[in-house]
């Protein structure tokens, strides 16, 4: 004979959208950079989209092979009808920090910022200045 089970239509058919749906309502306002990182043999590529920012507020630190992408957000949103005026505001920052695998020449670093994506050109640095010690 089998068991009865107690079915429930919220907890068992819809879980996973029940979970998420705060999570939703809240991304909605929130800003995310995505990045793509390409590697040659003399320089890493990144692409990261940050749409909806402007360019001056856009901020890039390399720090040896560590690279840090930051920018600042202002949204305005305002939806006007013959009832109610709502207005919609979002202002904050957001930032993005990864390590390569090998360190960055910041002197020959590049960045160019076009319809929402930012280009990185990052040269790895040669490390011509070892010295061999001699053994005494």
């Amino acid at each position: 004979m089998a068991a009865l089970v107690r079915f429930d239509p919220f907890e068992d058919a819809l879980p996973d959208f029940f979970k998420a749906w705060p999570r939703r309502l809240w991304r909605e306002n929130e800003l995310e950079i995505r990045i793509d990182v390409t590697e040659a043999e003399k320089e890493y590529k990144v692409k990261a989209e940050i749409p909806g920012v402007k360019k001056d507020d856009l901020n890039v630190q390399i720090d040896g092979n560590t690279v840090t992408i930051s920018a600042e957000v202002k949204k305005d949103k305002e939806e006007k009808n013959e009832r109610c005026v709502r207005q919609e505001r979002y202002f904050g920052s957001v930032s993005r920090t990864f390590a390569l695998g090998s360190a960055v020449d910041e002197k020959a670093a590049s960045a160019k910022y076009s319809d929402g994506v930012l280009e990185l050109t990052l040269p790895k640095r040669h490390n011509g200045d070892t010295r061999r010690l001699a053994i005494q």
